[in-house]
């Protein structure tokens, strides 16, 4: 690989460019400029950059399946790559611990392998996700460890990743941007970065404190209205009221109304994560974020909703939990993505074992983790069925089909389904 690698320097004659991590944020970031630039992309995940390298996807998006065909990215762990770009992009997961503090170390570790690889005239580009502040009092303290000064040796930049797993209509060419640098010249040059591969709004905020606050704020809002929607569903269940009907009226309204839907929770690596980071930056400057806090409670209480909900249907069955043979179907975090990040459903298996149930699971995108090849082979192993994650392929699925396996209760964490499709299954939703 280093032979290709020393090969492809001395042959390029247009800007370099390296992505340093290559997931679900920087590997189509660096499939699609792979199309305009000398692509490199640096990762520790040998496995993964061997499938790179020789053309295997190593996630499963359909978008990124697309883009992927077409690629000409070089994959190495090789740091060596960083001293010979011209851009650096550093596309880092930023997770959080078990306590839920942001944990930056892989941020941090990225940054450190920049500055030892650091040359003058670069341009460093961040595009993880990071509580306001985190650019200018974290990462370029680090690289200037390198002896280089920023702003005046090599340049720095924000541009939040916005990224949506399995969504095919907005996709990385046609979503707008925002970014910020430490100065004007840096913020027009990664400006016209992304402008070779982006059809949309790149718009340049004046701080580079405003630009890391976009991420936070977008996500945040989900949260707090994917947590109202929840709550709602609670009470509306109490109260007799299909609350998917609520919504449809609802949305019959042209202004003032926005449809969320209820659910088992809220996964993935950026909406149950990146409150988390607003929440700990404004405790360290003297402000308690009441509202955020109380929407990461209510989201994290859906996992046990929805098991106190199988108690009740079982309860009316006559039907004991300890021992039952109950199905989860869905390990994502969301539809047709393989993607079990922060996943609710991990939290609803555990719940359901810890009270004696003997639970199967089945999700056709995360293979590894199923006890099952197929959906038939699942349903015909469990008397009980958790939708906890809505892929195309249950949706499909004929009603007639779940009645045959002889299921006798599905709790449809999405509320896909409807009771009167079935006959003798009883089918529940969060919210109706």
């Amino acid at each position: 690989m280093d032979e290709i690698i020393n090969k492809t320097i001395n042959e390029r004659t247009n800007e370099t460019i390296c992505v340093i991590g290559l997931g679900y944020v920087g590997l189509p970031l660096a499939c699609l400029s792979s199309k305009h630039f000398e692509v490199f992309g640096y990762d520790i995940d040998e496995d993964k950059i061997n499938k790179i390298n020789n053309h295997i996807c190593p996630l499963n998006d359909s978008y990124l399946n697309k883009v992927f065909k077409t690629h000409s990215i070089k994959a190495t762990n090789n740091p060596e790559v960083i001293s010979q770009s011209d851009i650096i992009l550093i596309c880092v997961p930023t997770p959080i611990d078990e306590n839920h503090k942001p944990n930056l170390i892989p941020l941090k570790s990225a940054a450190e392998l920049v500055s030892k690889n650091l040359k003058k005239g670069q341009l460093i580009i961040v595009e993880s996700t990071i509580y306001p502040g985190t650019t200018e009092e974290v990462v370029i303290p680090i690289l200037e460890q390198s002896g280089l000064k920023a702003g005046i040796d090599f340049g720095v930049a924000y541009c939040p990743e916005r990224i949506d797993p399995g969504n095919e209509k907005w996709v990385l060419e046609n979503i707008s941007r925002v970014l910020s640098a430490l100065n004007e010249e840096n913020a027009l040059q990664a400006k016209k970065f992304y402008s070779t591969f982006i059809n949309a709004e790149i718009k340049i905020l004046k701080s580079l404190k405003s630009a890391e606050a976009v991420k936070i704020l977008e996500n945040t809002f989900r949260d707090i209205n994917i947590a109202f929607i929840n709550e709602m569903a609670k009470s509306f269940n109490s109260l007799g009221i299909d609350l998917i009907e609520v919504i449809e009226g609802a949305s019959s309204k042209p202004f003032g109304f926005m449809p969320f839907y209820p659910g088992p929770g809220v996964g993935g690596h950026c909406i149950p994560v990146d409150p988390y980071y607003l929440i700990e930056r404004a405790k360290a400057n003297n402000f308690d974020h009441q509202f955020l806090k109380l929407a990461r409670e209510i989201n994290l209480s859906m996992p046990n909703y929805v098991v106190n909900i199988l108690q009740k249907e079982l309860n009316k069955l006559s039907v004991p939990i300890e021992n039952s043979k109950i199905g989860v179907y869905g390990l994502a975090y969301k539809k047709n993505v393989d993607d079990i990040r922060e996943s609710p459903s991990l939290k609803i298996i555990q719940l359901i074992k810890e009270l004696g149930a003997e639970v199967k699971v089945y999700d056709p995108f995360v293979k590894s983790e199923s006890d099952f090849n197929n959906l038939n082979e699942f349903l015909a192993h469990i008397d009980h069925l958790i939708i906890a994650t809505d892929h195309d392929e249950i949706l499909k699925s004929n009603p007639q089909n779940f009645e045959e396996k002889n299921i006798k209760l599905i709790i449809d964490c999405k509320s896909n389904l409807d009771q009167k499709d079935f006959n003798s299954t009883i089918c529940k939703g969060i919210g109706k």
